[in-house]
């Protein structure tokens, strides 16, 4: 198995989408979250036993942007559109972070897409005692702490010298991102969908996430009390990276 990406362009409703694939068998999806800089080391694991597919959101890595995509609610029609050009239903479907906000809203309105659903620390309900860091108004210096347990797990994807191109993908990523979490990290709607969910679903936290505090699992798990839990020791937001444990995990609950 190669541990290459293979790489597609689709124009989805104008905006030209770039997907990555990796492996072969039943096909496992994963949205990364807002930001992409750390790649996807994890995705070969997966790949042992999947075709591995993800695409960069509009706005994101590769991907064109669309100004006029301005909530979750865009970024799953974009996602409805996209699975049908690629002819994928019944799919596995893993997201992480905002990844995770637009993966539980797809599989909520959308059950006949998503085999079964792995929620990676994922944003997007109001959980007011334990807050999640709103990360664009963190410096970048402060990013690599916030993200991972041990900040070389994000340092080491940056680049020496960072060029012109490297921070014009960091600043047009920030700029989706703000564009569609400008209300906050969340939807109140998103409350009253989670039940809709008919999927099997496992949540994944590492608890040393200092951006989405690992206590709001304890309201994810009240809005979906049939999922399977996992916790991990010294691993933060970027768990798949720092818990390799993890990535194996969600692999034995897709194959299950």
């Amino acid at each position: 198995m190669s541990s290459e990406f293979a790489q597609r362009t689709l124009n989805v409703n104008g905006v030209d989408t770039v997907v990555l694939t990796m492996g072969s068998g039943p096909p496992l999806v994963y949205f990364h979250g807002a930001g992409t800089v750390t790649g996807f080391d994890f995705a070969p694991e997966w790949a042992r036993r999947f075709q591995v597919v993800i695409p960069y959101h509009p706005g994101f890595g590769k991907s064109a942007d669309d100004p006029d995509m301005t909530d979750i609610g865009d970024y799953v029609a974009h996602y409805v559109e996209l699975f049908a050009k690629l002819g994928l239903s019944a799919v596995n479907l893993a997201g992480q972070s905002m990844g995770g906000f637009i993966a539980s809203q797809l599989a909520a309105e959308h059950d006949k897409l998503v085999r079964k659903l792995a929620l990676i620390c994922p944003i997007g309900i109001p959980i007011p005692e334990h807050p999640s860091v709103d990360f664009l108004k963190v410096p970048p210096q402060e990013l690599p702490a916030l993200l991972a347990a041990d900040p070389q797990t994000v340092i080491r994807h940056l680049p020496a010298q960072p060029d012109e191109a490297f921070f014009a993908e960091r600043g047009k990523e920030a700029t989706a991102a703000g564009r569609i979490l400008r209300d906050g990290p969340f939807d109140p709607a998103l409350v009253d969908k989670l039940p809709r969910i008919t999927a099997p679903i496992m949540l994944v936290w590492g608890k040393a996430d200092r951006l989405t505090p690992v206590a709001q699992h304890t309201s994810w798990t009240n809005l979906l009390p049939k999922a399977e839990l996992r916790l991990y020791d010294g691993a933060g937001h970027l768990v798949l990276d720092e818990a390799p444990q993890s990535v194996q995990a969600i692999a034995d609950f897709f194959t299950a």
